[in-house]
């Protein structure tokens, strides 16, 4: 599988991404923002945490223009894979691939911490060697993903199965002591329409080795890795 992980300035988890996809058998391109075109044979784009041109304006306003967001979009509509992480999930949603806004955290303050997060299905590219319901320790470092949409559109997100991801206790448990931004719904990720782009706020890169404290993130990138290797 090849993937292409984009570099924008003030990017800073890129390196992190990349490892957790070489570990789980990629090969990896790493991207600048002002390219134009993606390399040859790309089959997932990352876009990887960090404060892109140091969230001026709004988070993610700025390099959800840049140059190499058409390659990304048209990348998207043929049905590639595209992975927006925090700071890419709000550049993915201002640069219209998936629905919805990133507000200021319920509370106003930046977090970083680990959580726990409920897989809601496990028949897509992103999430296919977790278990239905699963609880997966991972960490969120934001302070702007407090997921909201009109009523409208999550009830398109429910109706449809395009929630990834929600925020919930070691046991699964979905509730507002679980909740650690205000996102509706609990909602820690969102699907496109097709379930090939994934956008979530939480870090799956931070724990992929046990030395880091775990390695429930690594499940994300080995099931992408498998699905492309099954394609």
């Amino acid at each position: 599988m090849k993937a292409a992980v984009v570099i924008f300035p003030g990017s800073n988890r890129e390196g992190d991404v990349a490892k957790a996809l070489k570990q789980a058998g990629a090969h990896v391109d790493m991207i600048w923002h002002a390219d134009t075109e993606l390399p040859a044979g790309t089959d997932l784009v990352v876009l990887p945490g960090g404060f892109s041109y140091g969230d001026y304006l709004r988070c993610g306003a700025i390099a959800a223009r840049a140059a190499i967001m058409d390659a990304i979009r048209h990348h998207a509509e043929r049905g590639g894979l595209v992975l927006g992480i925090c700071n890419g999930f709000q550049i993915i949603t201002d640069g219209g691939l998936l629905p919805g806004v990133l507000m200021r955290n319920a509370d106003l303050k930046f977090i970083c911490k680990r959580v726990h997060l409920r897989v809601e299905r496990t028949d897509t590219a992103y999430t296919n060697i977790y278990r239905q319901g699963q609880a997966i320790d991972v960490c969120v470092a934001h302070g702007e993903g407090n997921y909201f949409c009109s009523s409208e559109t999550l009830t398109q997100l429910e109706g449809d199965g395009l929630v990834a991801f929600r925020y919930c206790d070691a046991a699964g448990k979905v509730g507002a002591a679980t909740n650690p931004n205000g996102s509706l719904n609990n909602i820690a990720g969102i699907y496109s329409a097709n379930r090939r782009v994934l956008g979530m706020m939480p870090h799956p890169e931070n724990l992929i080795d046990p030395l880091a404290g775990g390695t429930d993130g690594r499940g994300l990138f080995t099931s992408v890795v498998n699905a492309m290797a099954s394609a």
